[in-house]
Protein backbone atom coordinates (compact mmCIF):
# COMPACT_ATOMS: atom_id res chain seq x y z
CA UNK A 1 0.00 0.00 0.00
CA UNK A 2 3.19 2.24 0.83
CA UNK A 3 6.29 2.82 -0.28
CA UNK A 4 9.05 2.70 3.03
CA UNK A 5 9.48 6.44 3.14
CA UNK A 6 4.96 7.17 2.91
CA UNK A 7 4.55 4.60 5.67
CA UNK A 8 7.07 5.90 8.38
CA UNK A 9 4.76 9.35 7.95
CA UNK A 10 1.53 8.02 7.52
CA UNK A 11 2.28 6.06 10.57
CA UNK A 12 2.89 9.22 12.75
CA UNK A 13 0.31 10.97 10.93
CA UNK A 14 -2.28 8.19 11.84
CA UNK A 15 -1.29 8.29 15.73
CA UNK A 16 -1.60 11.34 16.07
CA UNK A 17 -5.16 11.71 14.06
CA UNK A 18 -5.85 9.26 17.08
CA UNK A 19 -4.50 11.19 20.00
CA UNK A 20 -5.31 14.74 18.08
CA UNK A 21 -8.32 16.70 20.14
CA UNK A 22 -10.38 18.85 18.31
CA UNK A 23 -9.94 18.79 14.16
CA UNK A 24 -8.20 16.11 13.03
CA UNK A 25 -5.49 18.31 10.95
CA UNK A 26 -1.62 17.45 9.70
CA UNK A 27 -0.37 20.46 12.03
CA UNK A 28 -2.69 19.05 14.86
CA UNK A 29 -1.36 15.64 14.80
CA UNK A 30 2.42 16.58 14.51
CA UNK A 31 1.54 19.25 17.53
CA UNK A 32 0.17 16.02 19.24
CA UNK A 33 3.39 13.95 18.47
CA UNK A 34 5.66 16.86 19.65
CA UNK A 35 6.83 17.31 16.15
CA UNK A 36 5.26 21.16 15.92
CA UNK A 37 9.33 22.08 15.51
CA UNK A 38 9.71 19.63 12.54
CA UNK A 39 11.59 21.66 9.80
CA UNK A 40 10.46 19.10 7.09
CA UNK A 41 6.90 19.06 7.76
CA UNK A 42 5.81 19.30 4.68
CA UNK A 43 6.63 15.55 3.39
CA UNK A 44 3.57 14.98 6.29
CA UNK A 45 1.37 17.00 4.47
CA UNK A 46 2.26 15.65 0.85
CA UNK A 47 1.30 11.92 2.24
CA UNK A 48 -2.63 12.83 1.07
CA UNK A 49 -1.80 15.09 -1.62
CA UNK A 50 1.93 14.24 -3.73
CA UNK A 51 2.73 10.49 -2.33
CA UNK A 52 1.03 7.72 -4.12
CA UNK A 53 -0.71 4.61 -2.55
CA UNK A 54 -3.67 2.66 -3.19
CA UNK A 55 -6.64 3.87 -0.91
CA UNK A 56 -8.30 0.84 -2.58
CA UNK A 57 -5.77 -1.51 -1.53
CA UNK A 58 -6.15 0.07 2.30
CA UNK A 59 -10.21 -0.58 2.22
CA UNK A 60 -9.15 -4.16 1.02
CA UNK A 61 -6.99 -4.59 3.72
CA UNK A 62 -8.82 -2.93 6.21
CA UNK A 63 -12.25 -5.54 5.08
CA UNK A 64 -9.83 -8.48 5.48
CA UNK A 65 -8.76 -7.56 9.17
CA UNK A 66 -12.79 -6.83 10.27
CA UNK A 67 -13.84 -9.93 8.81
CA UNK A 68 -10.89 -12.07 10.52
CA UNK A 69 -11.41 -10.25 14.17
CA UNK A 70 -15.28 -10.35 14.17
CA UNK A 71 -16.78 -12.63 11.50
CA UNK A 72 -14.78 -15.22 9.86
CA UNK A 73 -16.93 -17.27 8.42
CA UNK A 74 -20.79 -17.11 7.02
CA UNK A 75 -22.73 -14.19 5.39
CA UNK A 76 -21.23 -11.12 5.65
CA UNK A 77 -23.89 -8.06 6.14
CA UNK A 78 -22.92 -4.39 4.94
CA UNK A 79 -24.74 -1.25 4.87
CA UNK A 80 -24.67 1.46 2.50
CA UNK A 81 -25.49 5.42 2.98
CA UNK A 82 -24.31 8.91 2.05
CA UNK A 83 -22.56 11.45 4.38
CA UNK A 84 -21.80 14.95 3.63
CA UNK A 85 -19.16 15.96 5.21
CA UNK A 86 -19.51 19.90 5.37
CA UNK A 87 -16.72 22.10 3.68
CA UNK A 88 -16.15 25.47 1.93
CA UNK A 89 -13.30 26.58 0.45
CA UNK A 90 -12.73 28.17 -3.55
CA UNK A 91 -10.20 25.29 -3.68
CA UNK A 92 -12.72 22.81 -3.17
CA UNK A 93 -14.18 22.04 -6.68
CA UNK A 94 -16.06 18.70 -6.06
CA UNK A 95 -18.26 20.00 -3.65
CA UNK A 96 -21.90 20.95 -3.93
CA UNK A 97 -25.51 21.73 -2.13
CA UNK A 98 -27.40 18.79 -0.77
CA UNK A 99 -29.69 18.25 1.31
CA UNK A 100 -28.92 18.07 4.76
CA UNK A 101 -30.55 14.81 6.17
CA UNK A 102 -29.43 15.55 9.98
CA UNK A 103 -31.51 19.21 9.90
CA UNK A 104 -34.42 18.68 7.58
CA UNK A 105 -38.03 17.27 7.94
CA UNK A 106 -40.61 16.90 5.76
CA UNK A 107 -41.39 20.42 6.55
CA UNK A 108 -38.36 22.04 6.74
CA UNK A 109 -35.62 21.52 3.74
CA UNK A 110 -32.12 22.76 4.89
CA UNK A 111 -29.22 22.34 2.38
CA UNK A 112 -25.45 22.44 3.25
CA UNK A 113 -22.43 22.99 1.42
CA UNK A 114 -19.86 19.99 0.81
CA UNK A 115 -18.36 16.94 0.23
CA UNK A 116 -20.88 13.49 -0.65
CA UNK A 117 -19.21 10.26 0.64
CA UNK A 118 -20.78 7.10 -0.17
CA UNK A 119 -19.82 4.53 2.63
CA UNK A 120 -19.55 0.53 2.49
CA UNK A 121 -19.66 -0.42 6.28
CA UNK A 122 -19.74 -3.67 7.96
CA UNK A 123 -22.41 -4.22 10.12
CA UNK A 124 -21.84 -6.23 13.12
CA UNK A 125 -23.44 -7.16 16.47
CA UNK A 126 -21.83 -5.92 19.58
CA UNK A 127 -22.44 -8.22 22.61
CA UNK A 128 -20.90 -5.66 24.80
CA UNK A 129 -22.86 -2.36 22.93
CA UNK A 130 -25.99 -4.16 22.80
CA UNK A 131 -26.62 -3.19 19.41
CA UNK A 132 -25.11 -3.71 15.94
CA UNK A 133 -22.28 -1.19 14.50
CA UNK A 134 -21.58 0.00 11.55
CA UNK A 135 -18.04 -0.18 10.62
CA UNK A 136 -17.08 1.47 7.63
CA UNK A 137 -14.32 0.22 5.10
CA UNK A 138 -14.76 1.39 1.59
CA UNK A 139 -15.77 5.61 1.17
CA UNK A 140 -16.37 6.88 -2.27
CA UNK A 141 -16.52 10.50 -3.39
CA UNK A 142 -20.05 11.35 -5.22
CA UNK A 143 -19.44 15.01 -6.64
CA UNK A 144 -22.09 16.31 -7.47
CA UNK A 145 -23.48 17.30 -11.14
CA UNK A 146 -22.49 20.72 -11.54
CA UNK A 147 -19.03 19.85 -11.15
CA UNK A 148 -19.35 16.58 -13.76
CA UNK A 149 -20.88 19.52 -16.25
CA UNK A 150 -17.60 22.42 -15.53
CA UNK A 151 -15.12 19.26 -15.56
CA UNK A 152 -16.88 18.56 -19.03
CA UNK A 153 -16.84 14.54 -17.30
CA UNK A 154 -19.78 12.05 -16.93
CA UNK A 155 -22.11 12.64 -14.60
CA UNK A 156 -21.82 9.39 -12.38
CA UNK A 157 -25.18 9.12 -9.72
CA UNK A 158 -25.31 7.54 -6.44
CA UNK A 159 -26.42 4.58 -8.02
CA UNK A 160 -24.14 3.96 -10.15
CA UNK A 161 -21.15 4.43 -7.56
CA UNK A 162 -23.38 1.82 -5.53
CA UNK A 163 -23.07 -0.63 -8.13
CA UNK A 164 -19.14 -0.41 -8.69
CA UNK A 165 -18.46 -0.63 -4.61
CA UNK A 166 -20.85 -3.74 -4.38
CA UNK A 167 -19.09 -5.24 -7.22
CA UNK A 168 -15.65 -4.46 -6.23
CA UNK A 169 -16.62 -5.95 -2.58
CA UNK A 170 -18.05 -9.42 -4.39
CA UNK A 171 -14.42 -9.76 -6.07
CA UNK A 172 -12.86 -9.22 -2.47
CA UNK A 173 -14.93 -12.17 -1.04
CA UNK A 174 -15.45 -14.23 -3.82
CA UNK A 175 -17.07 -17.36 -1.31
CA UNK A 176 -18.81 -15.31 0.76
CA UNK A 177 -22.40 -14.25 0.96
CA UNK A 178 -22.80 -11.08 0.74
CA UNK A 179 -26.08 -8.88 1.82
CA UNK A 180 -26.49 -5.43 1.25
CA UNK A 181 -29.02 -3.11 2.82
CA UNK A 182 -29.77 0.77 2.00
CA UNK A 183 -32.42 3.17 2.01
CA UNK A 184 -35.14 3.67 -0.26
CA UNK A 185 -32.58 6.11 -2.47
CA UNK A 186 -31.08 2.50 -3.75
CA UNK A 187 -34.32 1.12 -4.67
CA UNK A 188 -33.62 1.41 -8.17
CA UNK A 189 -34.57 -1.20 -10.45
CA UNK A 190 -31.19 -0.25 -12.94
CA UNK A 191 -28.82 -1.16 -9.39
CA UNK A 192 -31.02 -4.05 -8.15
CA UNK A 193 -30.97 -5.68 -11.81
CA UNK A 194 -27.01 -5.19 -12.11
CA UNK A 195 -25.81 -6.63 -8.52
CA UNK A 196 -28.68 -9.73 -8.13
CA UNK A 197 -27.02 -12.06 -9.33
CA UNK A 198 -23.82 -11.48 -7.02
CA UNK A 199 -25.15 -9.59 -3.98
CA UNK A 200 -28.40 -10.26 -2.53
CA UNK A 201 -29.85 -6.67 -1.85
CA UNK A 202 -32.30 -5.05 0.92
CA UNK A 203 -34.22 -1.68 0.18
CA UNK A 204 -37.16 0.11 1.48
CA UNK A 205 -40.10 0.64 -1.14
CA UNK A 206 -42.83 3.14 -1.16
CA UNK A 207 -45.62 1.25 0.61
CA UNK A 208 -47.96 1.65 -2.63
CA UNK A 209 -45.27 0.51 -4.52
CA UNK A 210 -46.43 -2.08 -7.93
CA UNK A 211 -43.18 -4.03 -9.16
CA UNK A 212 -44.90 -6.22 -12.60
CA UNK A 213 -42.66 -8.68 -14.81
CA UNK A 214 -41.37 -7.56 -18.04
CA UNK A 215 -43.53 -6.56 -20.67
CA UNK A 216 -43.84 -9.64 -23.16
CA UNK A 217 -42.51 -8.98 -27.09
CA UNK A 218 -44.92 -7.10 -29.33
CA UNK A 219 -46.76 -9.11 -32.26
CA UNK A 220 -46.03 -7.69 -35.25
CA UNK A 221 -48.89 -6.29 -37.15
CA UNK A 222 -50.90 -5.98 -33.91
CA UNK A 223 -52.80 -2.77 -33.37
CA UNK A 224 -52.50 -0.11 -30.93
CA UNK A 225 -49.24 0.86 -28.68
CA UNK A 226 -46.85 -1.83 -27.06
CA UNK A 227 -47.65 -3.09 -23.68
CA UNK A 228 -45.10 -1.43 -20.61
CA UNK A 229 -45.98 -4.40 -18.48
CA UNK A 230 -47.46 -7.70 -17.97
CA UNK A 231 -51.23 -7.55 -17.40
CA UNK A 232 -51.20 -9.95 -14.44
CA UNK A 233 -50.71 -7.59 -11.07
CA UNK A 234 -48.51 -9.96 -8.83
CA UNK A 235 -45.13 -8.82 -7.48
CA UNK A 236 -42.13 -9.29 -9.22
CA UNK A 237 -39.97 -12.03 -7.58
CA UNK A 238 -36.88 -11.12 -9.53
CA UNK A 239 -35.28 -9.21 -6.07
Amino acid sequence: MFSKPVFVHARLLLAGAILAPGKRTVTSALRVLGLSEETKFHKYHRVLSLARWCALEGAHVLLGQLLAAFLAAGPVVVGIDETIERRWGSKINKRGIYRDSARSSRAHFVKCSGLRWISLMLLLPMSWAGRVWALPFLTVLAPSERYAQEARKRHKKITDWARQMLLQLKRWLPERQVIAVGDSSYAVMELLAAVRSHVTFITRLRLDAALYEPAPARVPGKPGRSRKKERDCHPCRRF
